[in-house]
């Protein structure tokens, strides 16, 4: 697919009693470089004053607003995406925001790159009061990354760009989990798919302690159903020895958690099975040193 002249850019903003921040993602929204965009926010059953606040926003006619009972995040942006009109897809969740370039510079990488269908960056970590915390980022790859995928989700989901085709071929939101849902999306995409990651900062991604993805136990029990369920689904995505070590990867990483909670036996239950994947893979036996040392 090459890149149109001047492609319409959908952006999914799914909100839940944010009234704090709604303003000033949207805002980031309002402020891109890049005009040709429309924002679809999916107010999910908010009981402040969300709506209120989005009325100034709401006068711009690229601006579109929809509300449902409270269903979860993976309804509200299966809606906005049933609803998007656009070339490309992009996720604004409703406590981050963007640098002003953010859709322009990835919409010229696509047409760059245009045999590439998500383009996706770094960063920039925030606190609860817009903070700064940190710049480092994990690993990202481009090109098939499903074998990266397996072992972790490298996609921010915030700072992709994704061409609408992916979503026509593969679906949306899985929405079989509240926690999670954007690693199963990113790692069905994997399989067919090709990812360009560009060392750019794209987002800035708030951090705080009610957040879903901060509850480590519950991501990591829906992480091990999202691998479980893509390499029953998606076989050839993949050679099976880089599907073990996917496998390995997850539970060394599981078993360091564990013992830093110290949860030392069943940490030491989670290394064995990476053990048993993989006996000769290095980095299993690094993390059963790390937690032996917990």
């Amino acid at each position: 697919m090459n890149t149109p002249a001047n492609p319409l850019v959908s952006i999914v903003t799914p909100t839940y009693n944010r009234a704090d921040f709604i303003e000033q993602a949207v805002n980031s929204v309002l402020a891109q470089t890049y005009a040709n965009f429309e924002l679809l926010i999916v107010d999910d059953g908010s009981t402040d004053n969300t709506r209120e606040l989005l009325e100034p926003a709401l006068a711009d006619s690229r601006v579109r607003y929809f509300h449902q009972e409270n269903q979860g995040q993976s309804v509200a942006r299966n809606l906005a995406i049933s609803e998007a009109k656009g070339d490309f897809v992009c996720f604004l969740d409703s406590d981050n925001y963007w640098p002003p370039e953010k859709l322009e510079k990835q919409v010229e990488l696509f047409r760059q790159h245009s045999d590439y269908d998500v383009i996706y960056g770094d960063i920039i970590i925030i606190d609860e009061t817009g903070k700064e915390v940190t710049r480092k980022n994990m690993s990202r790859y481009s090109g098939h990354i499903a074998r990266y995928m397996i072992r972790d989700n490298c996609v921010s989901m915030n700072t992709a760009m994704a061409k609408r085709r992916c979503f026509d071929e593969l679906g949306a939101m899985s929405g079989k989990r509240r926690v999670a849902d954007d690693y199963d999306l990113w790692l069905r995409f994997s399989a067919r798919f090709r990812f360009l990651y560009v060392p750019e900062f794209f987002a800035y991604y708030r951090v705080m302690d009610d957040q879903i993805s901060s509850d480590k136990t519950r991501r990591f029990d829906s992480n091990w159903q999202i691998i479980t369920d893509f390499r029953r689904e998606f076989p050839d995505a993949m050679s099976e020895q880089d599907f073990d070590s996917g496998f390995a990867a997850f539970h060394s990483r599981k078993a360091r958690y564990l013992a830093s909670q110290g949860a030392r036996s069943e940490a030491m239950t989670e290394m064995l099975k990476a053990l048993r994947l993989r006996p000769l893979r290095r980095a299993s036996w690094r993390s059963l040193a790390a937690v032996l040392l917990k």
